[in-house]
């Protein structure tokens, strides 16, 4: 056979003559000596494989067609001929040429040209022709990126709509076949580079460039290919085929398109779920399914049928493996596999069969399982195909469908394996809005089936609609309720609710929550006996799954106001927190994640009451284990605490005056109570601490809450003379020095030690539960002889009060609405005790010119500057007191031309009550009044509303003496200074002022310290007192 190795040599040497007619001959004879085994076994394809590769390069430079196509052609049958065994490219540059040439073949604007050279493609994608090391990817996806970019500007022609007897018809559909082949060869070229990746996966050599340097990123690795394959894919491949097949349908091509889809999943095995998720929701089960229907019923196109039942076994079990997270999926996994595998490939059905094959019963008594598995895996791929949106058959009839198939279990007696009953319950949950309401016996069929599954959690969804279908029936509910709720709060991710809650804070707007969480809060609305399942799981479920439902059970009471659900509440709180505190020691109980949401849960359940409501016995034992609680945690219990003295507080309040009686009883009885309320108090005379860290704001608003309970029991014990147990010591100066030196404390705190200062003063510093502690002040030890003032005002000072009173003055001017009516409520109780004690002390207090500045500085010469209840108490406060150095008649004149101008029956309640005070202390003749102005006033107090007591609204805390602003607004001021995330900690701790205002003025500032001049000259105390005062204000 020498002659042959003669001949091949030469036709090989003839490839580089520039005779066209000559080129195309040696390419006919070397393409009749590829039918010859000996022409690639004696390796003569290795020998000449450079010059082809040469030889083609040319001749793309000349403009012959039919050269062009007989010279790929040659090289198409001798890369696919090429034994395996026998590597055609001995090195990379031969290798890199040959793809080279593919890109300029495929670049050409003749279709006939174009095809063959797509076809070498197809043909040279093979891990014996490319894996010349370095594997040259970046070059294979410059190719790759061509053929498909060559394929998408093809441009189908227009649809004739003339006869197909007519010439035009035939040309048309000719240039459609050609087109459709064209893109047959492309597509069959990037399946089989899709295969080229897979097979490289397993050789180590080809992974990664060997010629990379260490460290630095290379895109020319086998990852960098993978990736470009899908992406490749998503924006060329799968556009162009759907985009055909819109026009024709080939089984041929959609075999190869399928199949090079199967392939991918293969590709890159860790984006193999996001692949899947995203072919099943741009309707691609409904695709193979259409097409196994369409193509493939009886025997026709067995290869179609393999490559969509091969695709659709790749997409369902990638979906169930990246949904199903259980320690035995696996088990699972092998029976769902061989039912697909048993049952794809038979499932030839369109949309009208495939419900009709559900709905079908079978034979009882016949032996084939067929049908049955059939069902099975239909429902699968339904479910595959809603859980992603492709929902292509319609609900209504989807439902009606799985209804009769429940029938059929039901009458049969058979017991779907769980991943298919799961598919089962996924699938009427999304349809059952556009369903009838499923009846007893499709439901006894659901509860048969479910009572034969040993966990829940083999058939459990998480997703909304299936928590909606169980608990909308009864039937389902009462059975499976507690186990389907638990297994929903143990997989609810509860991180993104937890945050936005505590970035809303005390916004009047509620934070926007994920739709699987408002979905429930819908539930819990509509269905309030679901209420007693989440309260049972607080006991029956893991600290988990109980903290999650405790923040649920909170979130809804505050979105949903006007559900009663406070009596269905509060016994099963009392019977939780028994549990707890006679299952815990005192250090559990205090290192409970648990607890302290159970106690702010009730003390917003709390809030719901009606104003003034009877304790009842339930009342009593929550107040009795509430306060034994306090008295077994620590100051440092924060989140214990807080909201246990929020809710003693509201419970001391919200009562009758019987029931309140008992109250306080109780609460005085606790010994250990009033002792962590001391420790508590004290915390304050060591805040700020130069030397230690500041209190958090927690510590801030727990402080808050101590100081108004124990200014309510003070009040409350000199009301009803109660008997006390254990008295709490304080000291004077240390009570007054923390807001006479306040060093930048928040204004609640402020506002609660001042709440507490009224309590004591209008006792006269006099109380049964009270131990005040006087010792000699800075300013005594200075100045030892005591004089007759300082006696009269006993326990207080001269120096004290008139510090106070700056203090006092000092706060009013601040921009904060409750500070300031607190502040005036504190200097209306305070000169009621200075006219008891001392009258000249008081007369020198209210008279000093400094308040007239006082006033001024806080009208912003605004419309109705005057008409706000500070500035109007204020007034009242110096009219009482004759102070007509302060109040001119020009400045009563004006309040009632004010008053006049105003529509008095929209003033807010604070308002109109603080004018109507100052009237009437006008008219008592405390002060000289014109006639004219009599009259105004009388007119005035007849104009204004009648006094009328509001109920409290669930949505409003409100202080006890005035029931009748909304403190929404005030409360979203506080935020910043207290930084509590909890709205009811904060709305309780904004209670205490008096006669609260709905006013949103904004008042003016004006600094004390620039005119300390003018103070010193008119106080009539001394230089060295007053200089004192100013000195650590300007500290502070």
């Amino acid at each position: 056979m020498g002659w042959m190795d003669a001949l091949q040599e030469f036709l090989f040497e003839r490839l580089s003559c520039t005779s066209e007619i000559l080129l195309w001959s040696v390419y006919c004879c070397l393409l009749l000596l590829t039918e010859e085994r000996l022409f690639f076994s004696k390796c003569h394809t290795v020998y000449g494989i450079e010059s082809v590769v040469r030889s083609l390069k040319g001749i793309l430079q000349l403009n012959n067609v039919e050269l062009h196509k007989q010279g790929l052609l040659l090289f198409t049958e001798i890369l696919k001929r090429q034994p395996v065994e026998i590597k055609l490219f001995t090195n990379l540059a031969m290798c890199k040429d040959a793809i080279g040439v593919l890109v300029e073949a495929v670049k050409c604007p003749v279709l006939e040209v174009a095809a063959e050279a797509v076809k070498a493609v197809a043909a040279i994608m093979r891990k014996d022709h490319l894996s010349c090391p370095p594997v040259q990817y970046v070059e294979l996806q410059r190719l790759i990126e061509t053929m498909l970019k060559r394929c998408a500007d093809l441009s189908l022609p227009p649809i004739n709509r003339r006869s197909a007897s007519h010439p035009g018809h035939s040309t048309q559909n000719k240039a459609v076949l050609r087109q459709g082949q064209f893109l047959l060869s492309t597509v069959e070229g990037f399946r089989n580079a899709c295969r080229f990746a897979v097979e490289c996966q397993s050789d180590p050599l080809a992974q990664e460039n060997a010629f990379t340097a260490p460290g630095s990123e290379s895109e020319n690795t086998l990852g960098s290919y993978s990736e470009f394959l899908l992406r490749i894919c998503d924006s060329l491949c799968i556009p162009v085929v759907l985009k055909h097949s819109e026009r024709t349908s080939s089984p041929a091509l959609m075999e190869v398109f399928i199949s090079a889809l199967s392939t991918l999943f293969a590709v890159v095995p860790s984006m193999h779920e996001k692949f899947s998720r995203k072919l099943a929701s741009s309707s691609f089960i409904r695709l193979a399914l259409e097409l196994k229907a369409k193509f493939c019923t009886g025997q026709s196109n067995p290869a179609l049928n393999q490559a969509c039942s091969s695709f659709l076994y790749s997409m369902c079990l990638s979906l169930h493996s990246a949904a199903e997270k259980m320690e035995d999926s696996s088990q699972e996994e092998r029976e769902m596999s061989e039912l697909l595998q048993r049952s794809l490939p038979q499932l030839n059905c369109n949309v009208p069969e495939s419900l009709t094959l559900l709905s079908e019963t079978p034979d009882p008594f016949c032996l084939d399982e067929a049908l049955r598995s059939h069902q099975y895996c239909l429902l699968l791929l339904l479910y595959c195909a809603y859980a992603l949106e492709d929902r292509f058959v319609p609900e209504a009839e989807l439902f009606s469908a799985i209804r009769n198939f429940l029938l059929s279990v039901q009458d049969q007696g058979d017991c779907p394996p769980p991943y298919v009953f799961r598919a089962v319950l996924y699938l009427l949950a999304v349809c059952q809005d556009k369903g009838e309401a499923l009846d007893l016996s499709p439901l006894c069929a659901i509860r048969r089936v479910l009572e034969n599954t040993s966990d829940l959690s083999l058939v459990y969804i998480h997703h909304p609609l299936l928590l909606k279908f169980f608990l909308h029936y009864s039937e389902l509910m009462g059975k499976f309720g507690h186990r389907i709720l638990q297994l929903w709060f143990s997989w609810e991710d509860y991180s993104q609710i937890e945050s936005e809650d505590a970035v809303s804070g005390l916004s009047s707007s509620l934070p926007d929550y994920p739709n699987s969480f408002t979905t429930l809060l819908h539930i819990l609305k509509e269905n309030s006996s679901v209420l007693l399942i989440l309260l049972d799981l607080v006991c029956l479920s893991t600290t988990e799954v109980a903290h999650k439902v405790l923040m649920t059970l909170s979130m809804f009471l505050k979105r949903n106001e006007d559900v009663v659900v406070c009596d269905l509440l509060r016994s099963q709180f009392l019977q939780i927190l028994q549990q707890l505190l006679v299952e815990s020691s005192s250090t559990t109980l205090r290192a409970s994640k648990n607890l302290p949401l159970l106690l702010s849960l009730l003390f917003l359940v709390q809030l719901r009451n009606e104003a003034e409501r009877e304790l009842d016995s339930t009342d009593f034992k929550l107040l009795h284990h509430v306060s034994d609680l306090c008295g077994k945690c620590r100051p440092g219990d924060v989140e214990l605490l807080q909201p246990s003295l929020n809710f003693l507080y509201w419970s001391l309040h919200q009562t009758t005056t019987c029931s309140q009686q008992r109250v306080v009883a109780v609460l005085l009885s606790s010994v250990p109570l009033l002792e962590l309320l001391q420790k508590v108090l004290e915390l304050t005379w060591m805040w700020p601490c130069r030397s230690g860290p500041a209190l958090s704001s927690s510590e801030e608003a727990l402080l808050c809450s101590a100081w108004l309970l124990t200014a309510s029991l003070l009040a409350h014990q000199h009301r009803y003379n109660s008997e006390v147990h254990q008295t709490i010591s304080l000291d004077v100066e240390q009570v007054l020095n923390a807001v006479i030196l306040r060093r930048k404390k928040p204004a609640l705190l402020l506002v609660s030690i001042l709440q507490f200062l009224r309590a004591i003063l209008r006792q006269n510093f006099s109380s049964a539960l009270l131990v005040l502690i006087v010792q000699p002040t800075a300013q005594s030890r200075i100045e030892p002889s005591s004089s007759e003032d300082d006696a009269s005002l006993y326990p207080l000072t001269t120096w004290q009060v008139l510090s106070l009173v700056v203090s006092l003055q000092n706060l009013l001017v601040q921009k904060d609405l409750l500070l300031s009516q607190s502040v005036v409520a504190c200097l209306e109780v305070l000169m009621e005790y200075l006219h008891r004690k001392n009258q000249g002390i008081a007369l020198h207090v209210v008279s000093q010119p400094w308040n007239r500045f006082l006033l001024f500085t806080l009208l912003d010469g605004g419309e109705n500057s005057f008409l706000r209840p500070e500035i109007l108490r204020l007034m009242t406060l110096f009219v009482r007191y004759r102070s007509s150095g302060i109040i001119s008649q020009s400045e009563i004149s004006q309040i009632l031309q004010e008053a006049v101008k105003a529509k008095l029956a929209e003033l807010p309640v604070a308002t109109s009550q603080a004018l109507r005070l100052l009237l009437l202390q006008l008219q008592s003749g405390s002060c000289e009044m014109e006639p004219a102005q009599e009259g105004t006033i009388q007119t005035l107090l007849e104009s204004l509303p009648a006094r009328t007591r509001t109920h409290l609204s669930p949505q409003d805390m409100v202080y006890p003496f005035a029931r009748h602003i909304s403190l929404v607004n005030d409360i979203a001021k506080q935020g910043a200074a207290v930084g509590r995330g909890v709205i009811f900690n904060l709305l309780l701790h904004a209670i205490i002022q008096l006669r609260l205002n709905e006013s949103k003025n904004v008042f003016s500032t004006s600094p004390l310290v620039a005119d300390a001049k003018t103070l010193m000259l008119r106080t009539g105390q001394g230089h060295r007192v007053v200089k004192k005062i100013l000195i650590v204000q300007k500290r502070d």
